[in-house]
């Protein structure tokens, strides 16, 4: 069996990220490589495009809290698109650390090799056609809620009561 140099195979989000996704960052378009020499000339800096699809390429790094080497707790995942995508609301967990709970949508994985000299292994390059807010995942209510009796301050605030426009609690 010959499989192709650069074959993608389709991949469910579920099976990458088994515990979810968090977003760190933004997201950020990927570049060619530019030369000192084009630099010095002032030449602009040119966006990616997929050869296989045709759209721009953009980087979204990831979390993986299901990981257990420490190599790949942050992964990165390229997002085919043709305009910059834009990323789901934030939950604030400290004054100014956002955290962006994610889901990917038509995944593909490559295998590629990986690392240097004696410590090489099998790697994959991830991309994804869009992304978005897990579902039932919504802003979350504050802990102070005025809803009742002490108890762990979560909030009962069922999902459906929840406006689809902002992700906030109606």
């Amino acid at each position: 069996m010959a499989v192709p140099y650069g074959q993608r195979f389709p991949v469910e989000f579920e099976t990458v990220f088994p515990q979810g996704g968090l977003m760190m960052g933004e997201v950020s378009a990927v570049t060619e490589y530019q030369s000192r020499e084009d630099r010095a000339k002032g030449r602009p800096v040119r966006q990616q495009v997929d050869e296989e699809t045709g759209k721009r390429m953009w980087r979204v790094t990831v979390s993986d809290p299901s990981a257990t080497r420490e190599a790949d707790k942050s992964v990165s995942v390229t997002v085919l698109a043709e305009h910059q995508p834009v990323p789901p609301d934030g939950i604030e967990v400290a004054p100014g650390i956002v955290v962006r709970p994610i889901e990917f949508e038509g995944m593909t994985a490559a295998p590629k090799l990986e690392g240097q000299g004696e410590y090489k292994r099998l790697g994959y390059t991830l991309r994804a056609t869009g992304m978005r807010t897990p579902a039932g995942q919504g802003a979350p209510t504050p802990r102070s809620s005025s809803r009742g009796s002490g108890g762990s301050g979560a909030s009962a605030t069922p999902s459906s009561a929840q406006d689809s426009t902002d992700g906030k609690a109606a």
